[in-house]
């Protein structure tokens, strides 16, 4: 399986799947992905949290935005986390203003950037995520909120009455980081859906 290697999180999540494929014994190699051609044949895709903006512009500059959504469309699993998350999306809450963020638009739902506030609003919070039978600590950073899913989108896990945690089919959107959490159970609950 592959890390889009673009910005973010990139070791800390790779650290994680490594994590959950030991304690669920299973054989899992992570590959860091920045190009088309790394995308071929993996078995699924983390797309990390960091700075969207940025990562919106590094996909470009990289071909991969036909790439990343046909990944997606292939039904093999793909899960994303905050700025992840919001690349994810079909549309991006800007306010009043335009997004400087161009979404994948591979799951129907409309979220909001820095949602929960700025860096020194950074809170951990536990969360009660379908799947899991204890707590998990959600760690919000600049985080996104998911303001509206379309039918098709299962919601996994809410805070203060917003989604922050949501599958459609093969991929998952998160807007926490569980990669900073030291507990890889989301990590496992991704691994579990990629194909022998």
């Amino acid at each position: 399986m592959a890390v889009l290697a673009l910005q973010g999180d990139v070791t800390e999540h790779a650290r994680a799947v490594e994590s959950a494929a030991r304690s669920l014994s299973l054989d899992c190699q992570v590959i860091m992905a920045r190009r088309v051609q790394e995308l071929e044949g993996v078995s699924g895709l983390i797309m990390p949290g960091g700075e969207s903006t940025t990562m919106a512009k590094q996909i470009d500059r990289f071909g991969l935005r036909t790439a990343l959504a046909d990944f997606a469309g292939t039904g093999a699993p793909v899960m994303g986390t905050c700025a992840g998350a919001v690349l994810l999306a079909a549309e991006v809450d800007a306010g009043n203003r335009p997004s400087e963020v161009r979404p994948l638009g591979v799951v129907d739902m409309t979220i909001r950037r820095n949602a929960f506030g700025r860096q020194i609003d950074s809170f951990e919070r536990p969360l009660e995520i379908k799947g899991l039978n204890s707590d998990f600590p959600g760690i919000f950073i600049r985080a996104p909120c998911i303001e509206r899913i379309g039918k098709g989108v299962e919601s996994l896990a809410a805070l203060d009455g917003s989604h922050v945690m949501v599958r459609q089919g093969n991929i998952m959107a998160l807007t926490f980081h569980p990669e900073l959490a030291h507990d890889c159970r989301v990590h496992g609950l991704f691994l579990k859906t990629l194909r022998p």
